[in-house]
């Protein structure tokens, strides 16, 4: 039997609320963390934080070579530069926790 669509839309709203508390999840724990790297002391412009965040982000999806990047941000033989990994966005291969 097929759902009615108030059933749908119960089950959307539910999914929503989720989602809203996943995100807030995961802001509180990047903002602790840009916290504790002393983010918070500097005067920073949101679009320019926003693209150091967007750039470490690419570093983490860039594969397991990405982390030994030197300091003009290219990997050693990175090869799989620019295809995503099999971890969620934002989050550190190997790492499952909070940082």
């Amino acid at each position: 039997m097929k759902k009615p669509s108030s059933k749908i839309r119960e089950e959307i709203a539910k999914l929503q609320d989720q989602l809203k508390a996943a995100e807030t999840r995961e802001a509180e724990r990047i903002g602790r963390i840009a916290l504790r790297a002393g983010l918070g002391e500097f005067e920073i412009d949101e679009s320019e934080l926003q693209t150091a965040f967007e750039e470490v982000a690419k570093r983490f999806r860039s594969g397991p070579t990405a982390q030994s990047a030197g300091p003009n941000g290219k990997g050693r033989g990175s090869t799989g530069a620019g295809q995503p990994s099999a971890n969620p966005a934002g989050e550190a291969p190997g790492s499952p926790g909070e940082a």
